[in-house]
């Protein structure tokens, strides 16, 4: 990891499970990397680990693999002084890391357990953050619900991307998650996009329903179900450009000052 530190623009996908976050992670992720002047960092904070596959990249562990083996060896009596604790922890972190072109890829694992090593969690956080500053772009596919807000990674979001079906039930989750996190993350714009819609008709009447700032609508889509269907990857298939994921307005929605995103 030699690149020149940089001011990242981070953005965590959340909503409720089912509503295709991990579709619009890899599309978001697909949007920027087609830039090749621009390091992507996308990090999978979902358990199941499901953006490896839209993303063409196979995961080479986790943090919590890491986490529980370093946590067991502590059990056994392996003494480590912080200085060695994380220069162990960086090492394993940036050999978990997949890299593909501009394109890297983290994935966290499950959340951390109750009763978890804190020390070896912080030291997590503070390597997490401080490696996210190599990249341009770093896009967090949340955990479905309202877990991911109480996870390490979201110390450091700039923008909340709520994802949501046209269910109440869907614009609910978002409306909460956004409300929950803003507790806990200092991030600088959330916005709602609404994902498997019918028709502009049908998101006109849904983006009355909510008091978050609209982000944009992408209707159900074919060429996801069926790359979805398939396990192809999203970066490596030519359809992709054929998927009318609303970019301008995505672009307009993450410029923010002091970063270039657009």
């Amino acid at each position: 990891m030699n690149a020149k530190k940089r001011s990242p623009v981070i953005i965590a996908v959340c909503g409720k499970g089912g509503v295709g976050k991990t579709s619009v992670s890899a599309l978001l992720t697909a949007m920027f990397a087609r830039d090749p002047g621009r390091r992507i960092l996308a990090i999978d904070a979902d358990p199941a680990v499901g953006l490896s596959g839209p993303l063409g990249i196979e995961s080479a562990g986790t943090l919590d693999d890491i986490r529980n083996q370093i946590i067991a060896d502590i059990g056994n009596g392996v003494n480590a002084g912080k200085e060695e604790l994380i220069r162990r922890l960086d090492y394993e972190i940036l050999s978990a890391i997949c890299e593909k072109q501009n394109l890297a890829f983290l994935a966290i694992g499950r959340p951390e357990a109750e009763g978890c090593y804190c020390r070896v969690n912080s030291l997590l956080r503070d390597i997490i953050k401080d490696i996210a500053q190599n990249f341009d772009m770093v896009i967090i596919d949340g955990e479905a619900g309202m877990e991911q807000i109480n996870r390490r990674v979201m110390e450091m979001v700039t923008h909340l991307f709520l994802v949501t079906d046209a269910s109440a039930r869907g614009r609910s989750v978002a409306a909460a998650i956004e409300k929950i996190a803003g507790k806990t993350a200092a991030f600088e714009k959330a916005g709602i996009f609404f994902n498997r819609i019918r028709d502009k008709k049908e998101v006109e009447a849904l983006f009355e329903t909510t008091g978050l700032p609209a982000i944009g609508w992408m209707p159900e889509n074919s060429i996801i179900r069926e790359l979805d269907r398939e396990g192809k990857s999203f970066l490596e298939n030519a359809r992709i450009n054929d998927i009318p994921f609303p970019e301008t307005a995505v672009r307009q929605f993450l410029k923010c000052k002091g970063r270039n995103p657009g």
